[in-house]
C-alpha cells in the first residue's frame, strides 16, 4: 500500500477565522486530524475526519507532551494510507515542535507538507492594538522563548544581547517566569520603565491584556490573575494600544452566548458571534431529522408542477424538499410555473442557494404576516406547504379561509434533544453562560425542559434570554422562562442586535 500524506498545519492562536485557506482545504480532505490542546475546537467544523486531541501526561518534568508517541501516531496513520492533518496552535515551526515532527516523518519516508499558520506574536499583538514594528517605535522584532527545553542543561538566552536589542521583544510561554524575565532584562541594562504588556488567550473572546512598565509588569499580571497561554511584549510599541486597541472594544466582547439552533444550521451564527467578539456555545435544543418515510414526499415531488404556490416557512423546509428533489434525480424544472413564498429573508436565502427567487417575502418573519400577503392571491389555487412534523397551525387555517386548496407535507421532523452535552451542562451549572438566544417557540419550550434548576434561578440576573419574536416570547413565558430582550428584526441577526442594545444599557 502506498503511504498517505501528513500535513503539518498551523491553526493560528485562537480565532478560528485566522486559519489559512490551505489549512482549511487540508481539513476538508483529512482522514485523521491530530490536534493540539490550544487549537480552537470550532476548527473541527471543517472536517468529517476522526479528530483526536493530543494530551499532556505526568512525567519527571511535570505535565509533558509525549512527542515520540505523537510522531509514531502520524507515521502509523500515513503508512495505513490515510491523509493526516497535524493541527497545531499558531505556526508549526515557531516554538511549535513542528520541525521535530517533520524530521520524524522524513526519517520514516512519509510524504509531508508544512502549512504555515499565523503565529501568536503576530496575531495577538495585532488584536491587542500593538504594532510590533511601527516605524516610530522599532525597526526590528525578536521572538524569544520564555520556556527553554529543560533537557538542554542550561539557559542559552543572552539577556545582555536582548536588553540591547534595538526593537521589540516578544516572549512566548513565559508567564510563569515573568518575574525572572523582567529582572534579568533590567539587570542586563534594559530600562525598567520600558512599556510592556502581557496578553493572555489572545485573539479569543477571553483575551485579556495588561500593560505596565517592565518593572511593574509582574505584579500587574498577578493582580489581573492572568494565565497561559500568553505572550509578553517589551518595547515602546506597547504605547500604541491606548489609541489603536480594537478587538476588546467589540460590542459583545467576552460574553458567552448560547446558540440553540440545530448543529447543522449554527455555522453562520457562530461566525457572526466571533465577529462581534462573543464566545459561541453550541447548545442545540432540537434536532432536525428526515421523515420516517419518504414515499409521500416522493409522490408529491413527482407532481410539483401541479401546484400554483409552494410556501416555505423555514430554511429546513427548503433544504428538505428541494434537497430530496435533487437526490431523486429532479431539479428546478420540476416546479413548473409554481410561485414561491418565503416566510422571511433567511428562508429566501435558502431558496437562493438553489438558484430560486422567492415571489413573496413578508416584511416580518411571522406566519400571520405571510398569510396576510398571500390571502388575496391564493383563492382557488393549489398550495403546497412543506413543513415540520410539528408547529403552529395559524398559516394553514388562514390560507384555507382565503380559499386555498392547501396540501400540508411533512418533509422533516423537529425533535427535542434529550439533554445537553457535558460541557454545556457544566457551563450552565457554573454560571459561566451570559445569554441564550431563542429562535422559535419549539426551541423555547425545549429549553425549558433542559435547563437545570441552578440555571433557572439565575434567569434575568446573570443569565439572560433573547427572543426572536413576540410569538417565541409568548411560548417562553408560558414555559416559565423570562425574556430579557426581544428582536425587532425576526432573525438571528436581530437577536444579536437586541443583545447588543441590552448590554449597552447595562454596561
Amino acid at each position: 500500500m502506498a503511504p498517505g500524506k501528513v500535513y503539518l498545519v498551523g491553526a493560528g492562536p485562537g480565532d478560528p477565522g485566522l486559519l489559512t485557506l490551505k489549512g482549511y482545504e487540508c481539513l476538508t480532505r483529512a482522514d485523521l486530524v491530530l490536534y493540539d490542546g490550544l487549537v480552537n475546537p470550532f476548527l473541527l467544523r471543517h472536517t468529517h475526519a476522526e479528530a483526536v486531541r493530543t494530551c499532556r501526561s505526568d512525567g519527571e518534568q511535570g505535565r509533558v507532551l509525549r512527542q515520540a508517541e505523537i510522531n509514531q501516531r502520524l507515521i502509523d496513520a500515513a503508512r495505513a494510507g490515510k491523509t493526516v492533518v497535524r493541527l497545531k496552535g499558531g505556526d508549526p515551526f515557531i516554538f511549535g515542535r513542528g520541525g521535530e515532527e517533520a524530521a520524524a516523518l522524513a526519517d520514516a519516508g512519509i510524504p509531508f507538507e508544512v502549512v504555515p499558520g499565523v503565529t501568536a506574536a503576530v496575531a495577538t499583538s495585532a488584536y491587542a492594538g500593538i504594532s510590533l514594528t511601527h516605524r516610530d517605535c522599532a525597526s526590528g522584532v525578536a521572538f524569544v522563548t520564555g520556556h527553554e527545553d529543560p533537557q538542554k542543561g542550561g539557559a542559552s538566552l543572552d539577556y545582555g544581547a536582548l536588553a540591547k536589542f534595538p526593537g521589540t521583544l516578544v516572549f512566548y510561554m513565559g508567564l510563569h517566569r515573568l518575574p525572572k524575565i523582567a529582572q534579568a532584562l533590567i539587570e542586563a541594562g534594559k530600562n525598567a520603565e520600558t512599556p510592556a504588556a502581557v496578553i493572555c488567550r489572545g485573539t479569543t473572546p477571553a483575551q485579556k491584556t495588561v500593560t505596565a512598565s517592565l518593572r511593574e509588569l509582574p505584579a500587574a499580571a498577578v493582580r489581573a490573575k492572568l494565565h497561559a497561554p500568553s505572550i509578553i511584549i517589551v518595547g515602546e510599541c506597547v504605547r500604541q494600544r491606548a489609541t489603536i486597541g480594537w478587538f476588546e472594544n467589540r460590542p459583545l466582547f467576552g460574553l458567552r452566548i448560547g446558540v440553540t439552533r440545530p448543529i447543522g444550521q449554527a455555522g453562520p451564527v457562530i461566525d457572526r458571534l466571533f465577529e462581534l467578539g462573543a464566545q459561541p456555545v453550541i447548545m442545540p435544543t432540537i434536532e432536525i431529522l428526515p421523515p420516517d418515510r419518504w414515499d409521500v414526499v416522493d409522490r408529491t415531488i413527482e407532481q410539483l408542477s401541479k401546484f400554483d404556490w409552494i410556501v416555505f416557512t423555514s430554511s429546513n423546509g427548503v433544504q428538505a424538499l428541494l434537497g430530496r428533489l435533487w437526490d431523486t434525480g429532479g431539479d428546478a424544472r420540476r416546479l413548473g410555473d409554481a410561485k414561491l413564498a418565503a416566510i422571511g429573508e433567511g428562508t429566501a436565502e435558502a431558496l437562493a442557494k438553489f438558484h430560486l427567487r422567492a415571489d413573496v417575502v413578508p416584511a416580518t418573519s411571522r406566519a400571520e404576516a405571510l398569510a396576510e400577503v398571500l390571502h388575496p392571491q391564493v383563492a382557488g389555487k393549489r398550495v403546497l406547504w412543506p413543513k415540520a412534523s410539528r408547529g403552529r397551525d395559524v398559516l394553514a387555517s388562514e390560507l384555507r379561509s382565503a380559499g386555498a386548496d392547501l396540501e400540508e407535507l411533512v418533509v422533516y421532523q423537529n425533535v427535542d434533544v434529550e439533554q445537553f452535552d457535558a460541557p454545556t451542562r457544566e457551563l450552565l451549572e457554573s454560571g459561566e453562560l451570559d445569554w441564550i438566544g431563542l429562535s422559535s417557540p419549539s426551541i423555547a419550550r425545549a429549553l425549558a425542559k433542559l435547563l437545570p434548576i441552578t440555571a433557572r434561578s439565575r434567569l434575568g440576573q446573570s443569565l439572560h434570554l433573547a427572543s426572536i419574536s413576540p410569538i417565541t416570547t409568548a411560548a417562553a413565558t408560558e414555559a416559565g422562562l423570562p425574556i430579557s430582550t426581544e428582536a425587532t428584526e425576526h432573525t438571528w441577526e436581530g437577536i444579536l442586535q437586541s443583545i447588543i442594545r441590552a448590554e449597552g444599557r447595562s454596561r
